[in-house]
């Protein structure tokens, strides 16, 4: 049964190959062979290199193609729309006849060319492809010509090349050849994209030339070696490039043509080609309307939306005849004003230029304050392209100390600062080449800041590659002005540069003071820990004012008052943090409000630790308090971690409740 189900198969496998092989072939080879029948072009279109449309008054446009790139050179020179340029030619190339008759016989139906607007056609098309080794002389030309339309279906006769068919195509052919020639001459002027701009100079009454510097980076070569802003400087090569040709000037040329007297001349230079921008005179402003100015709108209309400033100007491409107006953006931050303060505009206003994650040190001096104190801060780790938090410690040095001491610093702080410094821009460019009576005068003799940085190159995480370890150092100065002004002054070792800054990193983010950089989180228990018993006493009257044992699961009993803040306070001891630091080391009196005044409250906390000897008698640790002012300051102190320090707001809060009690009185009778 098998064997006769795989003959079966077998013969109608053999069946379908024939089918296919004979029949499926023939339709095919018919159906190419129609095709071609209909094609009126052949191989003439495969490589059109010149297209010239021509009517009975002369050349309307001719186009000329140079590598990949289409170009109109008649009536004017000028880059071709690359889009209608490949439509004409796919329309050639694809050009198809509804039917077609012999030229032959025409006479013998009494007919001629001119019934069909052939004898002297409305549109003459002449094209060429390939060329001679030298480029320029054509090998092949074709000429097609286009008469009448149809008087039924919208057609049009066509004349073959040979002169020996009339074809009845579409007029889609007419249509993309009819096109005026604003439609066929490319709008665009700068044709350099921003990816692959390698330099940008901008010449006017000074000179500004800058340069691609790697990937991301721009700088200027003139009038000064510096720093340029890499998204000013894209943002302006994006607004050249989206310039465009408002309209080609053929009467009334300015007295200077843009290319004898440029006001502006723009270069991009990119990969292996240049473009360069001529701005001339603006045009001139044409007389006000002298018809009655229409009434102005109802208070209920919305006010019409405004539409963006610009002037036109006079402009030429270099190497190009033509002469166009372009408009150009005019206002705040606009193109115009970036092309007449260049120098400044484009110009990168951040004065240290560093990846903070390659700092390894920081150095804080104010040799303004007494003790012209220095302080110095210091990453634990190398740095590395992660995301993991750095940890950063302090360094001091205590007169007559044998060594530096170290304390943790505040990990978060230090990030903030180092934020605070990559982001410092300035506000005014003071000066490029200060004297020395400037730098006196901004307060460079004795800066009020002094910080330095060390940092270390930061590579890419290559398998079995470290990382970099050459170190360098930036060092910044941070002056005020002789009289005071609004700004702080800025300056950078090595470099003659002055910036005007924002005054906030003096007063907020660059202390010297150790104790203004400590880790906030002075202790933290264990996970295991529990605190099993506490005791506020009133150090003034060795009054008791709080005595709880707390149970297994470190809650009071349930009939304790205000149990929600004697929670609160729990969770505070539990992780115990400064606001602030006010002093170094522990003292029995404490400076609040001008004056040294005694501890006011002890509050001790008894401790079950994990891993701690049955019978061995419970640890305590001790908190001096003083007194609440102000609803937000209170001081603490603890001799265990010999630390003054002020307590934040939400263990303030809970405290207060516990130490301010006060005896109601009797109750009220009722009425």
């Amino acid at each position: 049964m098998r064997t006769k189900v795989t003959l079966v198969l077998l013969f109608l496998n053999v069946a379908l190959f024939f089918f296919i092989f004979k029949f499926e072939r023939d339709w095919r080879t018919e159906r190419a062979s129609l095709e071609a029948r209909r094609r009126v072009l052949g191989s003439e279109t495969a490589d059109i290199r010149t297209l010239t449309l021509t009517n009975s008054t002369g050349t309307v446009y001719a186009l000329k193609r140079t590598a990949d790139t289409w170009q109109i050179t008649e009536p004017l020179v000028w880059p071709a729309n690359p889009t209608v340029v490949a439509r004409i030619v796919s329309d050639l190339q694809f050009l198809d006849h509804e039917t077609s008759f012999a030229v032959a016989d025409l006479k013998a139906n009494g007919q001629s060319l001119a019934d069909y607007g052939l004898d002297r056609p409305k549109l003459t098309l002449e094209f060429s492809n390939g060329a001679a080794p030298d480029g320029n002389v054509p090998k092949l030309k074709t000429t097609v010509r286009l008469g009448d339309t149809t008087k039924i279906g919208n057609r049009l006769y066509l004349l073959s090349p040979d002169e020996k068919r009339i074809h009845v195509v579409s007029r889609a052919l007419l249509d993309s050849l009819a096109l005026p020639i604003e439609q066929i001459r490319a709008d665009t002027l700068l044709t350099i994209p921003v990816f692959e701009a390698r330099s940008l100079r901008i010449q006017s009454t000074t000179r500004v030339a800058l340069r691609r510097d790697g990937a991301q980076r721009w700088t200027f070569d003139t009038p000064i070696v510096a720093r340029a802003s890499t998204d000013e400087t894209e943002r302006t090569l994006s607004a050249l490039g989206a310039l465009r040709v408002k309209a080609f000037v053929t009467e009334g040329l300015p007295a200077a043509l843009p290319s004898a007297a440029p006001a502006f001349r723009i270069t991009i230079e990119g990969n292996n080609r240049r473009e360069t921008l001529l701005l001339g005179a603006p045009v001139p402003t044409p007389p006000p309307d002298p018809r009655p100015i229409a009434p102005a709108l109802p208070p209920t209309a919305p006010p019409p939306i405004a539409a963006p400033t610009t002037q036109d100007f006079y402009a030429q491409i270099e190497g190009r005849p033509a002469v166009f107006t372009v408009a150009i953006p005019t206002g705040e931050k606009s193109l115009k004003e970036t092309l007449d303060r260049a120098q400044e505009a484009l110009r990168e206003k951040r004065v240290l230029d560093f990846d903070p994650r390659a700092v390894t040190a920081i150095t804080l001096r104010a040799p303004n304050t007494p003790g012209d104190p220095t302080l110095t801060l210091q990453r634990l780790e190398a740095p590395a392209n992660s995301a993991e938090v750095a940890t950063w410690q302090i360094i001091r040095r205590d007169p007559g100390a044998t060594a530096p001491q170290t304390i943790p610093a505040d990990g978060p702080l230090v990030q903030r600062l180092l934020e605070q410094l990559h982001l410092l821009s300035a506000q005014v460019f003071a000066s490029d080449a200060p004297t020395a009576a400037d730098l006196e005068r901004w307060g460079f003799a004795r800066p009020e800041r002094e910080i330095s940085l060390v940092l270390t190159t930061l590579t890419a995480p290559t398998p079995n590659i470290p990382l970099s370890t050459s170190d360098s150092q930036l060092t910044l100065k941070l002056g005020v002005a002789n009289p005071p002004d609004l700004y702080a002054y800025a300056t950078v070792t090595g470099s003659a540069f002055v910036y005007a800054v924002s005054p906030d990193l003096l007063r907020l983010g660059s202390n010297a003071n150790p104790n203004a950089w400590r880790e906030r989180l002075i202790r933290e228990l264990p996970a295991g820990a529990r605190i099993t018993a506490l005791k506020l006493t009133d150090l003034t009257t060795q009054k008791s004012l709080l005595d709880l044992t707390l149970d297994e699961a470190g809650n009071p009993p349930p009939a304790t008052p205000e149990a929600k803040n004697v929670l609160a306070a729990i969770a505070g001891l539990r992780a115990l943090r400064a606001k602030a630091f006010p002093q170094d080391g522990f003292t029995d009196r404490v400076p609040l409000l001008g004056e040294e005044r005694p501890w006011r409250y002890r509050l001790d906390a008894s401790l079950a630790l994990p891993g701690a000897n049955t019978g061995a008698p419970a640890p305590i640790t001790t908190l001096f308090l003083s007194e609440r002012f102000g609803g937000t300051l209170q001081v603490a102190g603890s001799t265990e971690f010999n630390v003054v320090f002020e307590l934040e707001q939400a263990m303030v809060d809970a405290l207060w409740s516990l130490t301010f009690r006060t005896d109601p009185g009797p109750a009220l009778p009722k009425t």
